[in-house]
């Protein structure tokens, strides 16, 4: 009786739980949420421009190693940050910042299955986090992972924030470690103007991320691209949200 009783006490608060974070978790799709302007995949544009985007760092040695090769190669980024890592390595948040990088929201645990006040709480958190360090309060989120539904994007523009995902086809996979050659060749055979793509910086081993960031950069520029932040991305005269 008494192992029914706890079963049924966990499998009831597993529902609240469960019920607390996904209710009215839909999600209309893609369009719906760019005709609206909720969420931003890339944009469409006849400018070479690209934005290039990391996430779940700062990382001690990899984030430091990244920001050496994009000012090698002069390019910008968009970092999408961990509130508790930003607070470990603030001087690698500084040190984009000040490099003239976008320094965004991707929560502060980099936990997806969190309540509604949670999960608002973790972007005030790290929003809070990041201006300590640079004045500045970020005004882009993405979600952990990717995962997203109607009541994540609702929070998140509620908290005056643009959500932005990547180019489906400009995912590098760069966290699966598949090679440098085939992180390359992704990216290369696939750039098209008004892109937004994904590395990571933080998460795991990243030296493969390096690597092929240093050889992509080059590349690209001899192709006459440009590398922007994420906002100069959404601001470029003679771009639109794409549809």
């Amino acid at each position: 009786m008494k192992r029914a009783a706890i079963l049924a006490l966990i499998a009831s608060t597993l529902f609240i739980i469960f019920f607390n974070f996904n209710v009215f978790a839909t999600d209309k799709g893609r369009p719906y949420y760019e005709e609206k302007g909720l969420v931003l995949w890339d944009v469409k544009t006849e400018n070479k421009v690209v934005a290039i985007t990391f996430d779940d760092g700062p990382h001690p040695k990899y984030t430091k190693e990244i920001l050496d090769v994009l000012e090698k190669h002069q390019a910008k980024a968009t970092f999408f940050a961990l509130g508790q890592h930003a607070e470990k390595y603030p001087d690698l948040v500084l040190r984009e910042f000040n490099d003239g990088h976008e320094v965004a929201n991707h929560t502060y645990s980099h936990s997806k299955f969190k309540t509604t006040k949670q999960f608002k709480q973790e972007l005030i958190d790290t929003n809070e986090v990041i201006y300590g360090i640079t004045g500045t309060y970020p005004k882009l989120f993405r979600p952990v992972e990717g995962n997203y539904n109607d009541r994540l994007i609702n929070i998140a523009v509620e908290q005056n924030f643009k959500v932005v995902m990547w180019s489906w086809h400009q995912d590098t996979e760069d966290w699966k470690e598949p090679g440098v050659t085939k992180i390359v060749e992704k990216i290369l055979t696939g750039t098209k103007p008004g892109d937004v793509i994904l590395f990571h910086d933080g998460g795991g081993k990243r030296s493969q991320t390096v690597q092929a960031l240093d050889e992509v950069l080059p590349e690209l520029r001899k192709q006459g691209y440009e590398f922007v932040t994420v906002t100069e991305l959404m601001n470029n005269s003679n771009a639109e949200i794409s549809r």
